[in-house]
């Protein structure tokens, strides 16, 4: 696959990963569709691309309906006649222990929220499953080649306080098997999937936090630093471009390793 003309959509591409990709892509010749739940952002991210002499489009979106996300992929082929890179990067975190205990009394006095379990879930797996979906039947449809992506996680390996971010994150990680297989099984040789699972990522969530914080995320980190956006995105522009990597999840986490009390057994 080519990268220089391409159509790629985006979601969670107004921030983060997503606009970092969306940049690297445009940069390099492709066209790109950013979409995100944040319009006003979205849209001056999408400005931003095309002051750069980039060729990029907006859309407000919520990935978790049906509808936007269809919308989305309509405008894509509408502006540009084609699809062939979907990246399903839209995430959220709530972060919580399932259960807090007071150190004191010994009992449970605070719990992980049924909605915060739930709005993770709706956007990190069911919001995925909608883009990867809809993004395969056009591509299937049309007959372009294309490349399912999907953002994972290193806490696909189970983090403390993330039960609901991390249950998410080792759910995609399957996908590139599972989707893989299914094309295969149906004749289907024109799309391939892959999954991409960062290390702890220099975003604007981490860029806010103290140096101390910072340094104790990092302090199990190979390299000792965060992984920067840009680096994942050169990532993806090589697994467009090579047709081999296929129905696989691949870490760049800078060597992120963990004690044996920091993962989750």
């Amino acid at each position: 696959m080519k990268l220089a003309g391409s159509v790629a959509v985006i979601t969670g591409g107004a921030r983060g990963i997503g606009l970092a990709t969306s940049r690297s892509l445009a940069a390099a010749g492709a066209r790109v569709v950013l979409a995100d739940v944040l319009e006003e952002a979205v849209t001056a991210a999408a400005r931003e691309i095309r002051a750069a002499g980039g060729e990029a489009m907006a859309v407000a979106a919520d990935v978790t309906r049906d509808e936007d996300v269809q919308k989305v992929m309509e405008a894509a082929v509408h502006r540009y006649g084609a699809l062939n890179i979907v990246c399903a990067n839209a995430g959220i975190a709530r972060d919580g222990l399932m259960l807090s205990r007071d150190q004191r009394t010994g009992r449970i006095t605070r719990v992980l929220a049924t909605e915060d379990f739930r709005a993770v879930v709706e956007v990190n797996l069911v919001g995925a499953f909608i883009t990867w979906r809809e993004g395969a039947r056009r591509m299937a449809d049309g007959g372009w080649p294309g490349l399912l992506l999907v953002i994972s996680s290193v806490a696909q390996d189970g983090q403390p306080g993330q039960i609901n971010y991390s249950s998410t994150k080792a759910a995609v990680a399957v996908w590139p098997k599972i989707v893989t297989g299914e094309l295969h099984a149906s004749g289907i040789r024109n799309i391939r999937a892959v999954g991409l699972a960062p290390g702890y990522t220099a975003t604007e969530a981490l860029k806010d936090l103290s140096p101390d914080t910072v340094a104790g995320i990092v302090k199990n980190v190979h390299l000792g630093r965060l992984v920067q956006p840009e680096e994942l995105a050169s990532t993806i522009a090589h697994v467009i471009e090579n047709d081999a990597i296929d129905g696989t999840t691949i870490e760049v986490n800078c060597g992120t390793t963990y004690g044996a009390w920091q993962r989750a057994r």
